[in-house]
Order: structure tokens, then sequence, then C-alpha cells
């Protein structure tokens, strides 16, 4: 039955850079889910901030504690800023479902989506398969505030563990690289004289959805015998994809988390129903031959 009770849900999440980008998708969820329940009272405010930027976080977080919704869907990209939010909504008993990324210590109604720190074992394991025995291994974060970023450590966290449980005698050098601002000119060449100057680094693990910056870097150089592996399926990826650039894309349903993440704020709010603490979405691997077959 309908409800003449209005219920408020706030959504904060990045600002897509693009219609084809990444956070574009679980936008796609939300709506199919707002579609579902908004019979029931339910109203959904929309929040942006942008990757690049802490402060517009916060300057979000402050109008969604300015309406005082009844609950909130976040992806808490930046950790230290989320965590103060949190404790804001805890103080004013307002639930709230992380999407993308996962706090553990939190007190979070639930997590839906990928577990990144298994992310990156598998990516770790795909790169140990299909590179040389002796060859060594680069990671690949496109991010500011790197330690402000939960998932992007956790993915490295993970990649970093499936190589220390190894055998001493079947370890890999591993290197790290940070790069604020993969479209400088500046740091293309850095990552260039890093592959040049470092021959026996035969894979590269790009932890978030920007591994086409180094595919439009490896075409346009014309570097080959890497094995690349990114993530999401998003339009400038699948292209180097296709290509065989880029070797394997990890993706996360992210459509699946904004829907999920909607419906769950309904059922504990509206319904009340139990609902899971944490509901971890599937950890898929795209290749060019099973690209054409996933939905």
């Amino acid at each position: 039955m309908a409800s003449k009770k209005v219920y408020s849900f706030a959504l904060l999440i990045p600002e897509p850079v693009s219609e084809e980008a990444y956070w574009n998708k679980p936008m796609v969820g939300v709506r199919k889910a707002f579609q579902e329940i908004h019979q029931y009272g339910v109203n959904i405010s929309i929040h942006l901030f942008k990757q690049s930027d802490s402060k517009t976080f916060l300057a979000e977080t402050a109008h969604i504690l300015q309406s005082n919704p009844e609950g909130v869907v976040l992806a808490p990209f930046f950790s230290r800023e989320s965590k103060e939010f949190i404790a804001e909504l805890k103080k004013r008993e307002i639930p709230y479902v992380f999407i993308d990324s996962n706090l553990k210590d939190s007190e979070k109604l639930s997590y839906i989506g990928q577990d990144s720190y298994q992310s990156g074992m598998l990516a770790a394991k795909l790169l140990d398969y299909s590179i040389p025995e002796n060859a060594s291994i680069l990671i690949l974060h496109f991010a500011k505030e790197m330690d402000n970023l939960n998932h992007l450590a956790q993915r490295e966290k993970g990649f970093y563990e499936y190589f220390n449980s190894k055998s001493p005698d079947t370890k890999r050098n591993l290197t790290t690289m940070e790069i604020a601002d993969p479209t400088e000119t500046d740091s293309q060449e850095k990552i260039k004289t890093l592959l040049i100057s470092n021959p026996d680094i035969r894979g590269i693990f790009v932890t978030n959805s920007q591994v086409y910056y180094l595919g439009r870097l490896l075409e346009n150089s014309g570097m080959k015998g890497l094995r690349v592996i990114g993530h999401d399926l998003i339009t400038e990826n699948i292209s180097f994809l296709k290509k065989g650039i880029v070797d394997f894309l990890i993706c996360q349903r992210p459509e699946e988390q904004g829907y999920r993440a909607i419906l769950t704020l309904f059922e504990h709010l509206v319904l009340k129903k139990e609902v899971n603490i944490e509901s971890y979405t599937s950890i898929d691997i795209l290749t060019k031959e099973n690209l054409d077959y996933y939905k």
C-alpha cells in the first residue's frame, strides 16, 4: 500500500566526468529503483562531488545534513571526510548504505559492492599467470590523495598480499607509481620513462577505471608486449580491450550497486525488514573474447 509519509533519501557519489563514465552507471540503478518505489512516498536527492577535490565532498555532506534525510547512500570516496560525515549521521540516527567502497569499522546499515581487497588479489593472480617468471610488475594509481582513497588502497593491499603469501623464490619485483593527473604531459612522460628504463616490467595493474589513459600512452608510443589489467566496463576501456592493449577488465556491476543500495534503505525504513550488513557484487573478468557476451 502507498504510504502518506514522505521518505527522503540522499545519494552522494562522485560527479561523472563524461556521459560514458563509470559514475553514470550507479545512477541507472538508482533511477530504476526509484521507479519501483516512488509510489510509497520516497524522494531521492542527488549530490555529486568532484573526485579530485575533497572540499566538494564536504560541501555536499553539509547540504545533506541540512536537509536531514531519513537515509543516505554514499560512496565513501575520501576516507577521512567520510568518517566525519558518518559520525554526524550516527548522532542523528540516520542509517547509511555504502556503495563501491567499504569502511569496515563503521556502523553502516549495509555495504553493496565489490570486495576491493579480493579484487586486488585477483588482479595479482591474473598477472602472475600471464607474464614470464622473472618479470616485474607496475601498480599504477591515477588518483590524488592516494592515502585518503580507501577502495584503491584496498586493491593495492590485496595485490601485494597475493605476492607476499608466495614462497620467496616465486615473488616478483613490484613498483607502485601514483599519478595525480594522467592528462598532463609530464605525467605521461614519467610513466614512459619508467617503462623504458625498466624493461623487466611486463605487467601493469591500473587500480581504477582510468586504464584508458595508459592505453592511449602505450598505443601512441608503440610499446608492446605488456600485460595490462584495469577496472570497469566503460566506453574508453572497451576500445582498448578490443584492440588488445588492455588484456583484462575487472568489473563490479555498478548499476546493480545503485539499485540494491536504494532498495536496501527502502526495505529497512519503509518495509521494516532486516537487511544484510554486507552484500558483495560479483568480481567479473572481461577479455576481448567474452566482451560481447557480457550483460
